[in-house]
């Protein structure tokens, strides 16, 4: 009897340790997609200090084929980059500056040992000037507005308990002019990094190039970090 009770209580311990685990990950997959979903509210309002503050300290960000690395890095994208071409340098927005990417469809794994993570977005964007804006900045500023949809394949890692997010890699999918539309997309409408853009060469660029992306007509999959979910294979690419 007493073999029996032990065995009873080890095998309750085994799946209360089991369940501890499940319910673990699901609120680390829960946290994740808040601090995704965080990202997309900071940037859409210009919040750029606060973005940076989202990255471990080695992290890494992957735009238009520009690769910054770690804090220095972010920063450089955001603060100096993005801050000072639109909101003139501030942390917020500015008047008749509109940007809005909402994250769609997440899928988040976490690693067995709950220190790393992956996560797929995507985001579709309406952006643009108002023509207000623009007539206050001066003669020779024009109104602008543009579609863009992309997919993040990103990488998470918990720092001192707090899940941080390791390597954001966006992948703009298309650009667009709101008045022509997607069909009509100019050639090089938002031009890639290059060579000649690197750090420290240029003070805001990046650190490295990929020259894997492309962009509209262009297409590709962007690759999935996660096997199919039924047949457990991964994808191995376009046949």
């Amino acid at each position: 009897m007493k073999k029996k009770k032990a065995q009873k209580i080890e095998a309750l311990e085994r799946k209360v340790k089991k369940l501890s685990n499940q319910v673990g990950v699901l609120e680390d997959e829960q946290a994740i997609r808040k601090l995704q979903h965080a990202y997309g509210y900071y940037l859409d309002k210009c919040l750029y200090k606060e973005v940076v503050d989202l990255f471990a300290n080695k992290c890494e960000v992957r735009f238009m084929r520009g690769v910054f690395r770690n804090k220095a890095g972010a920063k450089r994208l955001y603060i100096d980059r993005f801050a000072k071409n639109f909101v003139g340098g501030k942390n917020g927005p500015r008047f008749g500056f509109l940007l809005d990417h909402p994250q769609l469809q997440d899928v988040v794994h976490v690693a067995p040992d709950r220190k790393t993570a992956k996560g797929r977005f995507r985001c579709v964007m309406q952006a643009g000037v108002h023509e207000s804006a623009t007539q206050a900045s001066g003669p020779n500023s024009v109104p602008r507005q543009w579609w863009e949809g992309g997919q993040y394949e990103n990488e998470y890692v918990r720092e001192n308990g707090v899940w941080k997010i390791k390597v954001l890699h966006y992948r703009p999918v298309y650009h667009a002019t709101f008045e022509q539309g997607w069909a009509h997309t100019p050639p090089n409408f938002v031009p890639f990094f290059t060579d000649a853009d690197k750090f420290p060469a240029n003070p805001i660029g990046p650190d490295a190039i990929d020259t894997t992306p492309v962009l509209w007509p262009d297409v590709d999959v962007v690759p999935f970090h996660y096997p199919h979910p039924v047949s457990g294979k991964p994808w191995k690419g376009v046949s």
